[in-house]
């Protein structure tokens, strides 16, 4: 049996540092820590980990200590907790800033631990580390024995590794989070302004727009703290931040003042320096279309039962499809349900099968056949099982007739009552007798 490292998560009630604790619990033995004793203690039940209110106290046995607190606490943090770390130890921080929090562990971890700065480059909503992004900014000679090891533990992952140091993160994170929420905040803030009613602009909306939306909202949805800090901790973003705000100016005053090849040449310009446009093109046509193809496998099952996970509350809904609009599809059950198509995924077969199995009252009933004495059991009973309705049989009752003949009772689970008719149609077509035929 491989023994597994110990791993101490700084800061695991909520966020990222849940994420880790839940997702890692198999591959380490972990410990978390947090101030807040009650949703710590909680959280531990939980996910089934040990925890700890006091960080330093927390680490004194860790092979790895990762640091999840958020940015205007990271510097403080590590200051307190990395001069208590055991030799041999490795020191990670997930801090979407870089910079900072490197300056702040080469300072206050010890010369015998080591160090390795890294950014996961996904939140907490996504299922698992299966194909997920990891930039490592590791120190030169800080990492000589760990750095191996955790990227061999990525790789076995399946993650994609993304090497480079905490400056060069900063700058490409200044665009690729601060410049993208920047941008997207500065659009819901300007549609506030223009008193412009959302619900009602998606009745207009292109599938351009309607992606933009979704993804404007998904930002300002979430934590605005966050965001704040991603914002004024990366000293970068504040050049990115003027260049857009110019750039905005200057095309702006480009269309007032009727300077349309300029303006032209500008994009033109932007057109060229832009990577992959192509591909680009390729993958935001496959965005686009997964809405319409969604309304299409809708519109070809009206009539027929289908079931919908509704990403928003998570609830499933199985029933009838009654109707489907370029935007909501309607399903009958016991009463009508209208979804917003864009919110729902649309399950398989066996998907369905399984949401039935566990949430819908099964109807039972007996059958008695007769059948060929020396039929085997076991061949009986799957090929009871393989007619569709069917969800459980078993035979509860042989009884023998005569020397060629014996009775044979089968209690079966359906969901429908009306599945009964259509089983016992479906054994009569392959030859066998009931009692009351005979």
């Amino acid at each position: 049996m491989i023994e597994k490292d110990n791993m101490t998560i700084i800061g695991a009630t909520r966020g990222f540092g849940r994420w880790i604790a839940e997702h890692l619990n198999n591959d380490f033995n972990i410990t978390i820590t947090s101030p807040d004793e009650a949703s710590l203690r909680e959280v531990a039940e939980e996910l089934n980990v040990d925890y700890n209110t006091d960080n330093v106290e927390a680490v004194q046995n860790a092979d790895i200590v990762i640091f999840c607190v958020p940015i205007e606490y990271m510097v403080e943090t590590i200051r307190q907790v990395a001069p208590h770390a055991p030799e041999g130890s490795l020191l990670m921080d997930v801090c979407s800033i870089k910079t900072e929090a490197a300056e702040a562990l080469m300072e206050y971890a010890p010369e015998n631990v080591e160090i390795l700065p890294c950014h996961p480059m996904f939140g907490p909503r996504v299922p698992s580390i299966k194909r997920q992004i990891i930039v490592l900014t590791p120190i030169e000679n800080r990492a000589n024995t760990w750095l191996d090891r955790v990227k061999n533990y990525l790789i076995k992952s399946e993650c994609e590794i993304v090497m480079t140091t905490p400056q060069e993160h900063d700058k490409y994170m200044s665009i690729v989070q601060g410049l993208t929420h920047f941008s997207f905040i500065t659009l819901a803030s300007t549609i506030r302004k223009l008193n412009i009613n959302v619900k009602r602009s998606r009745s207009f909306s292109s599938p351009v727009y309607s992606l933009m939306l979704d993804m404007v909202s998904r930002v300002v949805y979430q934590n605005p703290y966050l965001y704040y800090s991603i914002q004024k901790n990366n000293k970068e973003t504040s050049s990115a931040r003027k260049t857009l705000i110019n750039e905005g100016i200057y095309l702006s005053k480009l269309i007032e003042d009727g300077k349309e090849e300029d303006f032209v040449k500008n994009i033109i310009k932007s057109s060229n320096h832009m990577d992959e446009r192509k591909e680009a093109l390729i993958r935001s046509d496959r965005a686009i279309g997964m809405l319409s193809q969604k309304a299409n496998i809708l519109t070809k099952s009206i009539g027929k039962e289908v079931g919908l996970k509704d990403l928003y509350s998570g609830n499933t809904h199985v029933g009838v499809v009654k109707n489907v609009t370029a935007k909501c599809v309607t399903l009958k059950n016991d009463e009508e349900i209208q979804l917003k198509i864009s919110n729902v995924d649309i399950l398989s077969k066996k998907e369905v099968f399984e949401w039935k199995k566990n949430n819908m009252e099964l109807k039972n009933f007996d059958l008695t056949a007769q059948l060929p004495s020396g039929c085997d059991e076991k061949y009986l009973i799957k090929m009871f099982e393989n007619i569709e309705p069917v969800i459980g049989v078993e035979i509860t009752n042989i009884a023998q007739i005569d020397d060629s003949l014996m009775n044979f009772t089968f209690k079966y689970s359906v969901f429908n009552k009306e599945d009964k008719i259509y089983v016992e149609e479906y054994v009569r077509g392959i030859g066998w007798r009931f009692e009351c035929d005979v």
